[in-house]
């Protein structure tokens, strides 16, 4: 085997075990993003625990049919970025979307994601993005539960007090 297929079987073997490792997997189009904006786009995925790499698309495409998944092939043309998220699932979605945010006119969007184990279109990822953390989501929740009971607690206390008043 020549040494040009070999290393192409190590990129390709790369990428498959990242795309099986991986909880979420975003396809973004960098194309005309500066040098300074990338180095910190990639800072800000370093920071959050997301792997961030640009790949041959056709050697993408060789490890994602090795791994089971074809949905991602037809946004495969063109500058591609991988993002690949391992712990935290909305990790890359809410790095990207901060980052849009924080530089609107940085050329960089969402093509598609991969996001456990479920195809994902540019708007679902970018609403992915845009849910609350998972602390502020538990959050909400305790303080719904919590209104729920002090609720029941006041209804009930009105019960007693009433069959009180009328014994």
């Amino acid at each position: 085997m020549s040494k040009n297929l070999e290393a192409k079987q190590q990129v390709v073997n790369e990428v498959k075990e990242k795309l099986q490792k991986s909880k979420s997997v975003l396809l973004v189009d960098y194309k005309g993003i500066n040098v300074e904006d990338v180095t910190e786009l990639r800072k800000r995925f370093r920071e959050a625990g997301v792997d961030y790499k640009v790949y041959k698309n056709t050697l993408f495409k060789r490890a994602a049919h090795e791994a089971g998944i074809e949905e991602l092939n037809e946004f495969l043309e063109g500058t591609v970025g991988y993002v690949f998220g391992y712990d935290d699932v909305v990790a890359p979605a809410k790095t990207i979307n901060q980052f849009q945010k924080d530089k609107p006119k940085t050329p960089i969007t969402v093509k598609a994601g991969y996001v456990e184990n479920s195809f994902m279109d540019a708007s679902a990822v970018k609403a992915l993005g845009d849910l609350p953390s998972r602390e502020v989501l538990i959050a909400m929740l305790l303080g719904a539960l919590q209104g729920s009971v002090r609720n029941l607690a006041y209804m009930l206390n009105s019960i007693k007090e009433k069959k009180e008043a009328e014994a």
